[in-house]
């Protein structure tokens, strides 16, 4: 049995700002979400650092993987967390 009965994926996605800092969140539409943040919509870091760019996403099946996963990246430092997005 699925704990994901939309059977939608979860993604971790990580987005560069204007002000060349990355910011790292979780959605099921990335496309849209990245929308939100151009809009001033989204993540209240990003309002004042748009636009946004995407440049890292990576898919899981269940949210609270997503939030884990959203997490330890969050805990990497930025050299860390370039040498990610640079794969």
């Amino acid at each position: 049995m699925s704990l994901n009965p939309e059977n939608k994926n979860w993604y971790v996605y990580i987005v560069r700002c204007s002000d060349d800092s990355l910011y790292t969140g979780i959605s099921t539409d990335v496309e849209a979400r990245i929308a939100k943040h151009n809009k001033g919509m989204g993540a209240k870091y990003t309002r004042s650092r748009g636009p946004v760019d995407l440049v890292y996403t990576e898919s899981l099946s269940e949210k609270g993987d997503a939030l884990r996963r959203e997490m330890e990246i969050k805990k990497l430092s930025p050299q860390n967390k370039r040498k990610l997005v640079a794969k």
